[in-house]
């Protein structure tokens, strides 16, 4: 099957170096796990290059720990129809631009070949840019589709039928009760049909001709977590499944930047709720102010790191009207980016509502904050349900099945769910959380797993 954690050793007694081109998606939430694998692949002597887009070099250098082994590699990015000039990363468009800087990262293919010529790199891992296979079989390079979805979210992509009822419950065999909103499926409907501009392709035909091509799929997790859906996709694919294991490194605060903790240090041990929906999300203004106002009425102190919601420029001119006052120094509201990490492993954060991207469920998991649970988009809504169903670690907050809308009342009640001493709820998840952060962080266990991992890639040259 996709190899299991249970080998020894440290992966220093492989002798032979391996050389590696990573292209992922120009997204914080594709180059940010991308590169801590380079580091797990680094420590043990291998070469990576990772194409990033220029002045997204400044905020991935800090995470580069073998800055002799871990090379970037800027790319302009082609100018595009309707593509605003500045942009480099999914960060610095809506949504909906989404499809146009797919379609320029599709027409690097000339300067990516010139690359691999170059480099001549054993492999290519890559998630969106499915036309890699073909050119790096063209080059005798071999391709690996490294996902930066879920196996669980990957395998939604088998599910079809013409109604929404079709996508909720997942393909058939799906190894589990999963069962998506019924706005969850609705997006489902739109990722499978909508065409991209310029690539004249559906998101859903792009991951899996991706998948269909590469010599192999891999994943950063482990058979303890999601292995059932790893061998689902290994018997789908009929090609070999990858597991690299846990990339979350335990983190040293040290590095905080002073302000937050300056702050962060006010407050009890565990007390601090830190709610964070990465760099793409943006919510409608009025579910913004539910959710801050949820946050207020737990009485927590709390600090919100949120994009401006849609058609507002700043997060300040968006605050309910008296939040300010009524919070106080106790509640921070931040629309710029923060160090995620260092603040979930503060010793007095105690809580992380997350919105469930697959790299943030990681770093949640692998911290000691209470889940909460508030998915926004695509492969987040299976990521939530497999924390809060299969591994039984957070509280997802309750939203309409058909609108997928929530309440300040349901923030609230989640949230305290999960972080009350008398909570039936918070004693359950805290119990699981404590026994998957002692197997995940276990001696040797994420060793054996890119050891494992490296060995099943030399086995394909």
């Amino acid at each position: 099957m996709a190899g299991s954690g249970s080998g020894t050793g440290t992966g220093t007694d492989h002798n032979d170096s391996l050389t590696i081109l990573m292209y992922p998606l120009f997204a914080m939430g594709h180059l940010t796990p991308y590169l801590l694998t380079a580091n797990k692949l680094a420590q043990r002597g291998h070469k990576v290059f990772i194409v990033v887009p220029p002045k997204s070099q400044s905020k991935l250098r800090p995470l580069n720990l073998h800055p002799d082994l871990i090379q970037f590699k800027p790319i302009s990015i082609p100018r595009v129809e309707g593509l605003p000039p500045d942009v480099e990363t999914t960060a610095d468009i809506t949504i909906m631009e989404h499809d146009l800087l797919l379609h320029a990262l599709d027409l690097t293919q000339p300067a990516i070949e010139s690359m691999l010529s170059d480099l001549q790199p054993h492999f290519v891992f890559f998630d969106f840019m499915h036309w890699l296979p073909g050119l790096a079989r063209s080059l005798k390079i071999k391709s690996v589709y490294y996902s930066p979805a879920s196996p669980a979210a990957v395998g939604f992509l088998f599910a079809e039928g013409p109604f929404v009822e079709d996508l909720m419950n997942g393909p058939p065999g799906f190894p589990t009760r999963i069962r998506l909103y019924k706005h969850a499926a609705l997006q489902l409907m739109w990722f499978n049909a909508a065409k991209g501009r310029g690539s004249g392709i559906t998101l859903r035909q792009r991951f899996m001709a991706g998948m269909w091509e590469s010599d192999a799929i891999g994943f950063a997790t482990c058979e303890e977590t999601e292995g059932i859906y790893c061998q689902f996709l290994e018997n789908k694919f009929d090609k070999p499944i990858l597991l690299a294991g846990p990339t979350v490194q335990k983190i040293q605060i040290s590095s905080l930047e002073e302000k937050w903790a300056t702050w962060l240090g006010k407050f009890k041990p565990k007390s601090v709720v830190f709610c964070a929906f990465g760099s793409e999300a943006v919510l409608e203004k009025d579910q913004f102010e539910q959710l801050l106002l949820g946050l207020e009425l737990t009485g927590l102190p709390f600090l919100a790191a949120l994009k401006p919601p849609s058609g507002v420029d700043s997060v300040e001119e968006a605050l309910p009207n008296g939040f300010k006052e009524r919070s106080g120094e106790r509640g921070v509201v931040y629309g710029g980016w923060v160090p995620q990490p260092l603040i979930l492993n503060h010793p007095c954060v105690g809580c992380f509502v997350t919105h469930c991207g697959y790299g943030s469920s990681w770093e949640g998991l692998m911290s000691e904050c209470q889940l909460v649970l508030l998915s926004q988009q695509g492969d987040q809504y299976v990521d939530a349900k497999l924390l809060s169903g299969d591994l039984g670690v957070g509280v997802e907050i309750e939203k309409g099945d058909e609108d997928g809308r929530f309440t300040r009342e349901a923030v609230s009640g989640a949230i305290m769910g999960a972080m009350g001493d008398q909570s039936e709820v918070g004693k359950r998840v805290r119990a699981k959380h404590d026994e998957w952060r002692e197997l995940l962080f276990g001696e040797g266990f994420q060793d054996s797993y890119l050891d494992n991992f490296v060995g099943r890639l030399s086995a394909l040259l």
